[in-house]
């Protein structure tokens, strides 16, 4: 396997050094850094969005600046807004349901990173997909961790760092992020 098939099955890869990795990270940073420096209004910004993708996400309200590695690991539902300042770190899947509301300055992360230094610097890491619910909100400054899936109907208040699974109908906050309440649904 190759590096890039090693990153999409969820194997040790070397991310910091593979030419093939590195060449296409850097394209999408500088499709990113031209996104961001386009006005809101400039009709060119749909084109590039979709080019970052492979595809332009229905109803899509993306402010700038917004960050992410490779794009193409990243699926967005219906309706969603993602604030200023956001970055997906999308070695794997990130996948965003319908109507979800990112608040500003929020990080979905799905690089791990080996425990030992010794393996660490040698530039290893293992990317986990992270999922999304559909009609969730994600408050300001919130960090998403590798391979957590939050549940539909979700609330996650702002500073929190999500380190497990969120089920359904939950509001987590804190450091970890723990369940506060559960969300009557109706």
């Amino acid at each position: 396997m190759n590096e890039i098939e090693k990153m999409k099955s969820g194997m040790w890869y070397d991310a910091n050094n593979n030419p093939d990795i590195l060449q296409q990270r850097y394209a999408c940073y500088d499709m990113c850094g031209t996104l961001n420096q386009m006005k809101m209004s400039d009709p060119g910004r749909n084109e590039l969005i979709n080019k970052i993708l492979g595809y332009l996400p229905d109803n899509l309200e993306l402010l700038s600046p917004f960050y992410c590695d490779y794009g193409s690991n990243i699926r967005l539902g219906e309706n969603v807004f993602i604030n200023f300042n956001n970055y997906f770190m999308d070695g794997a899947q990130i996948t965003i349901g319908d109507n979800v509301f990112i608040g500003p300055s929020c990080g979905f992360y799905t690089a791990t990173h080996p425990i030992k230094y010794h393996e660490r610097n040698k530039g290893l890491e293992k990317a986990l997909p992270i999922k999304v619910g559909d009609n969730c909100w994600i408050g300001a400054n919130v960090s998403i961790m590798p391979g957590v899936t939050i549940g539909s109907g979700c609330v996650i208040a702002a500073g929190a760092v999500v380190t497990k699974d969120v089920p359904d109908n939950s509001m987590v906050g804190g450091v970890p992020a723990t369940i506060i309440r559960i969300i009557d649904a109706n």
